[in-house]
């Protein structure tokens, strides 16, 4: 039997002879490759960055909306009524065990002026729980607290987006911003957060008292109305029985009798994202799937070629029964041929696929993430089209006549 070396070496010397027909045999693995490692990256990059702006987000987070999701079987949209107050959040937060921290919301939109420089941004009304809700730390400065609450003071914390269009260079702590003509003296400023699931920019935003935004800013149609209570859980495991212990507080707060809806939604922001990250891990399964069909087609093309290769060296098989060559020896050549086929191919279609996804992060703006393990994945897939497509080559050739091989013109 001959030694693996001195038949790669004849593979090898084959396909040389024929560098046109191998390399054109090579093109679908490398598309196919190709391909699955560019799947591959947008996919693990879309799931990563799903990630981030989920833990960005917080964890354990329950939103409570105004209005009903349906009712009497119509379905609503989520703040067409204003029900929520600030007592529904402080009784949320002393009556409800699950619950570790609520923080009331109230805001709108409203142009920023510092200097000369203006900008448009969205005013978020909350307490100092949120931030510790968000898990939003600061980078300079401090956060407001309790007392400015209390007191309706005019202090802001504001986001990076905010600073780079109103500040430039200068230190925001300290300064003084002006905000529907109100003075807001900005006491901190947020780190970076990045955009949200839904693709809002988190750093566009300026925080106040929630107490400052309803009476001085935006005013309220009802006594210490919110547009939304953000909850955080004690736990994940915790939030189903935080869901419910704010449920039947909210129905007994609103005189809900026992068939009515609730004026009210709660949201599991957790399960949403979860269920996000699902969706995400699925479509990457999904797009490298499709893209492995390209190798599977790419290996028919290897049988075909091997199959004509086959035919066209008959004699030459026929000779090398003759000196003495086993089954074994004519499958092991025809199944190298095919594997160095299918390896080379690999091999370009990985180096191919690499600065593939990364114009595709260029131009596109998409993130790719390239792993080592999609590179071994991709390269021992394209090994393993080798063998099997290069099998029935090779087997027919191994089973030829040697009388009937040397006869063949």
């Amino acid at each position: 039997m001959m030694n693996l070396s001195s038949t790669v070496r004849i593979a090898l010397r084959a396909l040389r002879v024929n560098k046109m027909r191998s390399g054109l045999t090579m093109l679908g693995i490398v598309i196919g490759v190709c391909a699955v490692v560019v799947m591959i990256a947008v996919g693990t990059g879309a799931r990563v960055q799903l990630e981030e702006q989920n833990r960005a987000m917080g964890s354990n987070q329950l939103l409570i909306l105004p209005g009903s999701s349906t009712s009497g079987g119509a379905r609503m949209g989520g703040s067409t009524l204003n029900t929520l107050t600030l007592s529904d959040a402080w009784a949320i937060r002393k009556d409800c065990s699950a619950v570790q921290n609520v923080a009331p919301v109230y805001g709108g939109v409203a142009q920023v002026i510092f200097n000369n420089l203006n900008w448009s941004t969205a005013i978020t009304g909350t307490t100092p729980e949120m931030f510790e809700i968000r898990e939003w730390s600061i980078i300079s400065g401090k956060y407001f607290t309790a007392q400015d609450v209390n007191a309706a003071t005019k202090v802001c914390l504001v986001g990076q987006t905010v600073v780079e269009n109103l500040f430039g260079g200068i230190d925001p702590v300290g300064q003084t911003i002006r905000i529907k003509n109100l003075p807001f003296r900005v006491v901190g400023v947020l780190q970076r957060k990045g955009l949200s699931p839904v693709g809002q920019d988190q750093d566009d935003a300026v925080f106040v008292p929630v107490t400052t935004a309803q009476k001085k800013l935006f005013g309220t149609s009802l006594p210490g109305m919110v547009r939304m209570i953000t909850v955080k859980a004690a736990g994940l495991q915790e939030i189903p029985v935080a869901e419910g212990q704010i449920r039947e507080l909210l129905r007994q707060r609103h005189h809900l009798r026992g068939k009515q809806d609730d004026d009210f939604t709660v949201r599991n922001i957790t399960q949403i994202m979860q269920a996000a990250e699902e969706s995400s891990k699925m479509m990457s399964v999904l797009l490298g799937s499709i893209a492995s069909v390209s190798l599977m087609v790419g290996g028919i093309g290897i049988m075909n070629i091997m199959l004509v290769s086959v035919t066209e060296r008959t004699r030459e098989i026929g000779i090398r029964m003759a000196v003495g060559a086993q089954v074994w020896d004519i499958r092991l050549q025809f199944i190298t041929e095919a594997i160095v086929l299918s390896l080379v191919g690999g091999i370009t279609g990985i180096v191919t696929g690499i600065a593939g996804a990364h114009i595709l992060s260029s131009f596109a703006g998409w993130k790719t993430i390239i792993t080592l393990y999609s590179l071994f994945i991709s390269l021992g897939f394209s090994g393993f089209i080798g063998v099997f497509f290069g099998f029935y080559p090779a087997y027919k050739a191994s089973q030829l006549n040697p009388i009937d091989a040397l006869r063949y013109e």
